[in-house]
């Protein structure tokens, strides 16, 4: 058995043909775009505009290509993201449409416009009715769910929660609006008393005051809704999860609202995933560490389960940097992604995805 088909450019180039732009576009048409953008479409290019201060997020210049190539589809292309539940840059749309001009995603580079999908404050969504193991209904954006069709380009890296983050998870916390994301981070953080100094960073980011500091140890209340933030910006590294129970449960529900977020445009959606800048956390961090494996290609596909599981491999395939956060796994063949946060359950990505039937993990990898 074969399986989805994803398709495959190297990072590698020889000549002008062969630039990165042109790779995009090949692989789109590979994917036969014009079958999935139709005529008057009100196509969402679906992205991750990069928190303020991150610069591993996917070029906007190759998102002017997707956007190019849905108008030449017939499209009406607009570039999107959801607001952020924690406080950051990207919390309102007023802030994030600020971050993503900043970040490059202007009118004459990515040559459509942009549209925050769930609103000024996050609170435009829509209830989707699913069949998972957590959610009967999850909360989607509702430009999102207003859209004829989708595009959702991903950049593939690690995630200190997810374990990965790539089109699965783009789908599912970047088609949510706060109150949706709230939804699927299950996990909550606890501190170490012994590591904590008080310092305070955690309390200044929290974005519901649910800590504070008590006898000069940080205390976390029960408002918290689980963003971990705080976890971020600890630099004792003192905030943490129970990952054997937290996890895999944050894991399963982050997946379902995959499965909301193409509800009804399953045949409707295309994905690119970029190997390239691979770094070991979110671009939701206000910064960028050190790939943790050199650049390797773009995939597109129209399985979000087998692009993602295609790009662990190939990740898995590569020799590990060594200046990079990679605790383990650093030969080739080696799990990269468990190298960088080993209580994480990627696998339970793939698993549970398939399970609600949003793809296979069994492909083919097409070169072109």
């Amino acid at each position: 058995m074969k399986g989805s088909t994803v398709f495959f450019a190297d990072i590698r180039a020889k000549c002008r043909e062969d630039n990165r732009r042109s790779k995009v576009r090949r692989l789109l048409s590979a994917l036969d775009l014009g079958s999935i953008v139709k005529e008057g479409d009100l196509t969402a290019v679906k992205v991750h505009f990069g928190e303020m201060g991150n610069d591993a997020f996917v070029n906007p210049i190759y998102v002017g290509e997707v956007s190019d190539m849905v108008r030449e589809a017939g499209g009406r292309p607009f570039i999107t993201d959801s607001n952020t539940l924690y406080s950051g840059s990207r919390h309102v749309a007023v802030d994030h449409l600020e971050t993503a001009v900043r970040n490059g995603f202007a009118y004459p580079v990515v040559r459509a416009p942009l549209l925050i999908a769930d609103g000024l404050k996050g609170r435009d969504h829509r209830d989707v009715r699913i069949d998972g193991k957590h959610f009967s209904r999850v909360r989607i954006s509702s430009a999102i769910v207003d859209a004829d069709s989708l595009v959702v380009v991903s950049h593939f890296k690690g995630h200190e929660t997810a374990g990965f983050g790539g089109a699965i998870k783009n789908l599912a916390m970047g088609c949510a609006p706060p109150l949706g994301k709230m939804d699927q981070h299950s996990t909550r953080p606890k501190v170490n008393k012994v590591r904590c100094v008080g310092c305070g960073e955690c309390a200044s980011v929290c974005p519901v005051g649910a800590i504070s500091i008590v006898e000069g140890i940080s205390t976390i209340d029960k408002s918290c809704v689980g963003c971990n933030e705080c976890m971020t910006v600890c630099p004792e590294d003192a905030i943490g999860v129970n990952w054997d129970v937290e996890i895999p449960i944050f894991t399963e529900r982050m997946v379902e609202y995959a499965s909301g977020a193409v509800q009804g445009k399953e045949k409707r959606t295309a994905y690119i995933n970029f190997l390239t800048d691979i770094s070991p956390h979110c671009d939701c961090f206000p910064w960028s560490d050190s790939p943790i494996v050199n650049d390797i290609g773009i995939l597109a596909s129209r399985d979000p389960v087998a692009i993602d599981k295609a790009c662990w491999d190939l990740i898995n395939e590569q020799a590990g940097l060594e200046n990079s956060l990679l605790k383990s796994g650093m030969k080739k063949g080696q799990d990269k992604i468990r190298g960088l946060w080993v209580g994480t359950r990627p696998d339970l990505q793939i698993s549970h995805a398939e399970k609600l039937s949003l793809g296979s993990s069994s492909y083919e990898l097409k070169r072109i």
